[in-house]
């Protein structure tokens, strides 16, 4: 039998197998997801398949031991493809399962960061703040300086003037798991978990400042909410604020951000996002109870809250920029600077609409015993308040003037020089605002003035104001906004209405003390007549004016008592001198009082008990 030779058509089937063969090989070695073992298989693998086919074609035909070799070559392929398969299955099975254990891993260690979070948070209180300067932030060793007896709200507003890098800090969570959080913060990180850590850092401390709140008896309230609300609770939900505002920013926000610095150290970016993201809601809760109040009415009586609003919110502005000084605190740095510019135009209308509401005060009614009116006080008093706002009042109106800034004042004194300097000095804003104001005023008190009968009431009512306005400024720090000319102005004013009160009271009845007509008494019985008709007059006139002017009022004892003396020297004089004249053609039953009497009773007047005389006071 001669040699076994192959067929051609086997021979190309062989050939195809093999080329196949090698194909699969080479598709499997370019897979990317094989590791390096199973890579190592494949070349092996793809040599072997090589050097067949190199045999396959040097082969000569009917070589029956060169087939056999072939067979056992690709029997061998076959089983380590059939291996690598078997390992591949094997390889995906542990890659599962050991993404199984990392997904429970980190849920186990979520769980645990967020249960440190929440079971080691600190109870407020003084005897858990911590003193802290800024750049000490790295340190760890959670040294605690107690303020004693101290409230918060004293120690936020006795150092925030003199606040620079150092910051009041509670510890918001007890410092001895501060490192576990922290590591528990790197391992999520570093194994891709990040949106978990974070978010389980986010919603706890969202609680925590919203608890924070809470003991601040920080209200949620809608903007409708506070436009309808009464004045009187409004201010004190403005009381409250601006107590929570410094105390939340300086001492809450301060310590979070401290918190989140701490935990996560190593992902700076991290933490300031963590940060925003948990303190956003609360701190624009709060921002957003400044914007009700800005777009409200503008009410004068609302004005020195909305100012306090405006300073405390201006004096945080620097904490809250600090705080949230990147990209992921922008918003709430825009809704800052928005609200206070709210802030801010509210108040600067609301005080220019006072300067309305005290031109448009109208009265029907005299205001009784010509004392010093509500509206004067309320004025006076206003102003006086303001001072404390002088600053911000003159940022404020800035634009709004209302004359030059230096003014020379007008000679109100003309039997005085006054100091050539003093007669210049610089009129701020709020000074300007001032003057109007006095001026508007003094306008409306004239109007008032005319609703009396008697004149002397009316001139006695301007008295009163005048020197009330005058003594405040005086007496108060509206003397450095106003200046002393003013003060003199203002000082000859009321002097001269003192004046216009004696002489429409007492030039008509001491007229009657007059020699006019009584020449000759003691041969004339016309005379004689006429001399006790007169006297008998005149007391007749000082009874009614002592029934009305008892009733009248000069609150100011000092201006009281000056113009008793003034009055009474007058009258007492002019009385004295006429009996004394006469004193030879009068009897004593035509005198009914004596000096000292009309002296006493003149005591008696603008004490705002009217009073009756019946009879005489003689001894």
């Amino acid at each position: 039998m001669g040699d076994c030779v192959p067929s051609a058509p086997l021979m190309e089937e062989e050939e195809n197998l093999i080329a196949a063969a090698q194909n699969i090989v080479k598709a499997l070695g370019s897979n990317r997801t094989l590791t390096d073992d199973a890579r190592k298989i494949l070349a092996d693998l793809g040599s072997q398949l090589s050097s067949i086919t190199r045999v396959s074609e040097t082969q000569d035909e009917g070589d029956e031991e060169q087939l056999i070799e072939m067979e056992e070559e690709l029997n061998l392929v076959q089983g380590k493809v059939m291996n690598w398969e078997v390992k591949g299955s094997k390889e995906d099975e542990r890659l599962l399962r050991a993404h199984d254990l990392l997904q429970t891993a980190m849920n186990r260690l979520e769980e645990e960061f967020t249960h440190l979070l929440v079971h080691n948070r600190q109870p407020f209180g003084t005897e858990h703040m911590s003193f802290r300067s800024s750049e000490d932030d790295t340190l760890d060793d959670g040294s605690i300086v107690s303020f004693g007896d101290d409230s918060i709200e004293d120690v936020v507003q006795r150092d925030s003037m003199s606040r620079s890098s150092e910051e009041y800090i509670i510890e918001l969570v007890h410092p001895d798991v501060i490192p576990d959080l922290r590591c528990i913060a790197n391992l999520m990180f570093d194994s891709n978990y990040c949106r978990e850590c974070s978010q389980a850092f986010i919603n706890v401390r969202k609680d925590g400042l919203d608890d924070c709140l809470f003991i601040l008896e920080v209200e949620k309230l809608s903007i409708e909410d506070v436009l309808k609300m009464e004045w009187s609770s409004l201010n004190s939900k403005i009381r409250r604020w601006l107590r929570a505002m410094k105390i939340f920013v300086r001492i809450y926000l301060a310590s979070e951000k401290w918190l989140s610095d701490q935990i996560f150290s190593e992902l700076e970016a991290v933490s300031s996002v963590c940060f925003a993201e948990a303190s956003k809601a609360s701190i624009l809760q709060l921002l957003n109870f400044g914007e009700a109040i800005a777009i409200g009415p503008h009410q004068p009586e609302k004005l020195i809250r909305i100012l306090d609003m405006y300073k405390v919110l201006a004096d945080l502005t620097p904490d809250i920029d600090a705080v949230y000084s990147d990209e992921a605190g922008l918003c709430v740095r825009t809704e800052c600077q928005d609200i206070l510019r709210s802030l801010g135009d509210c108040a600067k209308a609301t005080f220019l609409e006072f300067e309305n509401a005290v031109a448009s005060s109208i009265s029907v009614n005299p205001f009784p015993g010509g004392g010093i009116h509500h509206l004067t006080r309320y004025v006076m008093n206003y102003m006086k308040t303001l001072i404390d706002y002088s600053k911000t009042l003159d940022e404020l109106l800035k634009g709004h003037e209302k004359e030059d800034s230096v003014a020379i004042l007008p000679d109100m004194t003309p039997d005085k020089e006054e100091d050539s300097t003093d007669r210049r000095c610089y009129i701020s804003p709020l000074a300007q605002h001032f003057r109007s104001f006095t001026s508007i005023l003094e306008c409306n008190l004239e109007d008032k003035s005319r609703l009396y009968k008697d004149e002397s009431l009316g001139h006695l009512f301007l008295m009163n104001n005048i020197h009330y306005m005058a003594e405040k400024v005086k007496k108060s720090n509206l003397r450095t906004i106003l200046c002393d000319g003013w003060i003199r102005k203002h000082n000859w004013k009321f002097q001269h209405h003192a004046m216009s009160y004696e002489r429409a009271t007492w030039s008509s009845i001491l007229s009657l003390l007059r020699d006019e007509g009584l020449q000759n008494p003691g041969s004339n019985s016309i005379a004689r007549t006429l001399l006790k008709e007169r006297l008998y007059n005149f007391y007749l006139a000082f009874e009614d004016v002592y029934k009305s002017q008892t009733g009248w009022s000069i609150p100011d004892s000092q201006l009281r008592e000056d113009l008793r003396i003034s009055t009474s020297l007058k009258v007492i004089q002019a009385h004295r001198t006429f009996v004394g004249r006469h004193t030879n053609h009068i009897s004593d039953k035509h005198i009914k009082y004596t000096a000292d009497d009309l002296e006493n009773f003149l005591l008696d007047l603008f004490e705002g008990s009217p009073r009756s005389l019946h009879g005489s006071h003689r001894k």
